[in-house]
C-alpha cells in the first residue's frame, strides 16, 4: 500500500483508514513556526505510546517537524495547519496539509527531503488544486509520510 492511500483527496482501499478513522488523532493549528513543538511532542508521545524504540521515536520527531516546516513556509497568510495521525500495530502514518501561496509540490531534491525520506520508510508530496479554498486563495499541499517499527521489537 502506498502512503497516498491513507489521506481524504486519495483514492484508499476500503481497509485503509480515512479522514474519518476513530483511532486517527487530529491536530488543526495555526500555520505558524511556533506551533511545531506541539506536533513534534504528539509524535513523539505517540510513538512512545505504541513502544517505538528511541531512536524510531527520534526519527519521527524529525520528520514530521520537517514535513510540517515545509508546509508553514508554504503556507498562504492566515492559513490552517492540518496533520492527522494514523496508528497501526507498527506503524505511525501522518498526513499534514495546508493552503498554499504556490501550485509547486514541495522539491523533491532539497535538503528537507533528504531529510524526510532518510528518517521514514514512506514519504510523499502532492499539490491538490482540487482542494483550493473556496475564496480562491490558493491549492492545498500535502505531505504525508509512516514509520514503521523496527524489526524485533
Amino acid at each position: 500500500m502506498s502512503v497516498s492511500e491513507f489521506l481524504p483527496g486519495k483514492e484508499a482501499e476500503p481497509t485503509s483508514p480515512d479522514s474519518h478513522d476513530p483511532d486517527g488523532i487530529e491536530l488543526r493549528l495555526a500555520a505558524r513556526l511556533e506551533h511545531l513543538p506541539i506536533i513534534r511532542s504528539v509524535a513523539a508521545n505517540l510513538a512512545i505510546r505504541a513502544d517505538f524504540d528511541l531512536d524510531a521515536i527520534a526519527d519521527l520527531k524529525l520528520a514530521v517537524d520537517e514535513a510540517c516546516s515545509t508546509l508553514i513556509t508554504r503556507a498562504a497568510k492566515g492559513a490552517t495547519l492540518s496533520c492527522r495521525f494514523f496508528l497501526s500495530p507498527n506503524e505511525i502514518r501522518f498526513a499534514a496539509m495546508v493552503l498554499s501561496k504556490s501550485d509547486h509540490e514541495p522539491s523533491r531534491d532539497s535538503f528537507g527531503w533528504r531529510v524526510l525520506t532518510t528518517l521514514t520508510d514512506r514519504a510523499d508530496a502532492w499539490v491538490d488544486m482540487n482542494g483550493s479554498s473556496p475564496d480562491g486563495r490558493g491549492p492545498l499541499v500535502h505531505i504525508e509520510l509512516a514509520k514503521r517499527k523496527t524489526l524485533g521489537e
